[in-house]
């Protein structure tokens, strides 16, 4: 049965192929053919490597390459090449800065037309593609392929450099690049570069101080849509993270992952200048900066820099006097939580630092590691100017203004200075005529 039909067209003698199911013309028999195929289903090119067929010849051509690697077409401004000219016509715009779909209803253009499609979906709310095990909706079919992932646990892409899986080949592409260190994405402001293009966007938001995501509670404003969705969970108090060993849980998946560490002792960030591991690559960034001397974060006030902007934060307080956090059982209030933390164990009696060798118990981590020397003899911080060693950086740092003669621990009431906060403190009982150690065998 012939299902299609023929006409002369009113421009000259050109044919026209008309299809007998949606009525559209086409100027060769051929063009009609493959259009048919896509009433029918019809897929009569199949692939000898793996199960896919295709309703065009070309579209298997594309195919194969995926196994035969092939990219036969280069990009003539970088060392990429692509599986399809249409692909390599995208990817030139990166280069060119070329957007030549906008929206129609906001000020933004987009690299191609899919691209567009999807976004037009944020101003319709319309979310066209539902999972069939739960009752998410979702932008897009590639959304959803990945969301189904969460319920198979199937993770189809492995490195082949390390032993990790992942769930699609965009993470995998950008996992790869922790092995190469390929950053390939610039920022044309400062001299950064950056693992994906998500990156380097929210990034240039810190150059123009665009904060685009507001918090419907409050008059917040945040810089990507993670942040707001993570600060939304300090009004409804949710912590959908939940430790399977103890039972703590967590406003966010990073923070739980970290966690989890605690249990396992994992450490999968190595320094590649000693032999140090770290729980995350922040830490081992901020590590690195021991080697290097790096100090990235000045404050504005006096001519100090910091190694973390948590340092800088902690140190402005010496300038503003703020004390954020008070103690709930007495007046006092301090600049750090840590510190809280240890000052409550003063009211609680608590030590939960014990010495393997004595039977010594200590209020915090580092007052047990110092005190261990006192067992191992260890002195590892040396006075760059004589041969002394010490048992730790502030007993150095003291002994350093013997050489200097810096005293930088002035009295309020007399213009004595001091080169120990200590010693200070009991100079000023000469003004107070404070005396606060009794004797316990006399009343003096």
């Amino acid at each position: 049965m012939n299902n299609s039909s023929f006409s002369q067209s009113s421009k000259g003698n050109q044919r026209q192929y008309l299809c007998a199911v949606c009525d559209k013309p086409f100027t060769t028999r051929s063009n009609l053919t493959v259009h048919r195929r896509t009433h029918t289903g019809e897929k009569p090119f199949p692939c000898d490597v793996c199960e896919k067929s295709f309703s065009q010849k070309s579209n298997l051509m594309v195919h194969w390459r995926t196994h035969t690697g092939e990219k036969p077409f280069p990009c003539d401004v970088c060392a990429k090449w692509f599986n399809t000219n249409s692909d390599l016509t995208v990817h030139r715009r990166r280069h060119t800065g070329e957007k030549p779909f906008p929206c129609d209803v906001c000020d933004k253009w987009f690299n191609t037309n899919s691209e567009l499609t999807v976004h037009r979906r944020r101003h319709t709310g319309e979310k066209p593609f539902p999972c069939d095990v739960c009752d998410k909706w979702f932008n897009t079919n590639s959304e959803l392929t990945v969301h189904r992932r969460t319920h198979t646990g199937e993770k189809s892409f492995p490195c082949d450099v390390c032993d990790k899986w992942f769930k699609t080949s965009n993470h995998l592409t950008v996992h790869r690049r922790t092995h190469t260190g390929e950053k390939p994405f610039p920022c044309d402001v400062c001299d950064k570069w950056f693992k994906t293009s998500n990156h380097l966007t929210v990034h240039r938001r810190t150059h123009t101080g665009e904060k685009p995501f507001p918090c419907d509670v409050c008059d917040k404003w945040f810089n990507t849509s993670d942040h707001l969705t993570v600060h939304r969970r300090t009004h409804t108090g949710e912590k959908p993270f939940p430790c399977d060993v103890c039972g703590k849980r967590f406003s966010q998946k990073s923070n739980f992952m970290v966690h989890r560490r605690t249990h396992t002792g994992e450490k999968p960030f190595p320094c590649d200048v000693c032999n140090k591991w770290f729980k995350t690559s922040n830490h081992l960034t901020v590590h690195r900066r021991t080697h290097t001397g790096e100090k990235p974060f000045p404050c504005d006030v006096c001519d100090k820099w910091f190694n973390t902007n948590s340092e800088l934060m902690v140190h402005r307080r010496t300038h503003t006097g703020e004390k954020p956090f008070p103690c709930d059982v007495c007046e006092k209030s301090f600049s750090q939580k840590s510190n809280l933390m240890v000052h409550r164990r003063t009211h609680t009696g608590e030590k939960p630092f014990p010495c393997d060798v004595c039977d010594k118990w200590f209020n915090t981590n580092s007052e047990l590691t110092v005190h261990r020397r006192t067992h191992t003899g260890e002195k590892p911080f040396p006075c760059d100017v004589c041969n002394k060693w010490f048992k730790t950086s502030n007993h150095l740092t003291v002994h350093r203004r013997t050489h200097i003669e810096e005293k930088p621990f002035q009295c309020d009431v007399c213009d004595k200075w001091f080169s120990q906060k200590s010693i200070l403190l009991v100079h000023r009982r000469t003004h107070t005529g404070e005396k606060p150690i009794p004797c316990d065998m006399c009343d003096k």
